[in-house]
């Protein structure tokens, strides 16, 4: 699911402790020869708040049934994010679809300034302090991919040194 992005470290669910968030439940219909069948998905983010997250689809007859099969998908795709204290180490642009996602770094007390599925990814991550603004399709599943496209490339100070073979402090100096 992430081989299109380098440096991603996926997570095993065993001995973190998981907050799950709803994103959004759709009542979808199917119609058949016999009627109209309805059915239900949900799209479920899982995060400790610490840095990993993941993201699930569950569909079902009933919602109580989908949201427990998108957690349970969340937690087979958990990666870690690199954080800096409580915001993110540098801004960045995220897209899936239609939607479009900018993410940048806050002070200390901003808050998460985000709406919707960008905030209960952000939040899942352990983000305090960001500003956000979601661009295009406002579609939850392609806002939580396209979000989920920015984290995945946010890259800590200590990966640019070892990518460019140099000490951390030249990286800062320039």
């Amino acid at each position: 699911m992430y081989q299109n992005y380098k440096n991603v470290e996926t997570v095993k669910p065993g001995g973190l402790e998981l907050k799950d968030r709803l994103v959004g439940v759709q009542r979808v219909t199917k119609v058949t020869k016999g009627g109209r069948a309805f059915g239900f998905s949900a799209i479920v983010v899982v995060g400790d708040e610490n840095g990993v997250v993941g993201h699930g689809l569950g569909k079902s007859k009933e919602v109580a049934t989908a949201i427990a099969k998108a957690i349970e998908d969340a937690k087979k795709n958990l990666v870690r994010i690199p954080l800096t204290k409580a915001t993110l180490p540098h801004e960045q642009k995220g897209k899936y679809g239609g939607a479009r996602v900018f993410i940048k770094p806050a002070s200390h007390g901003t808050g998460v300034i985000a709406g919707g599925a960008v905030r209960a990814v952000l939040e899942a991550v352990g983000v305090q302090d960001v500003l956000s603004k979601s661009q295009g399709s406002s579609n939850p599943h392609n806002v939580v991919k396209a979000t989920f496209d920015a984290l995945l490339q946010l890259r800590s100070a200590d990966t640019v040194a070892k990518q460019r073979g140099v000490s951390l402090e030249k990286v800062f100096k320039g």
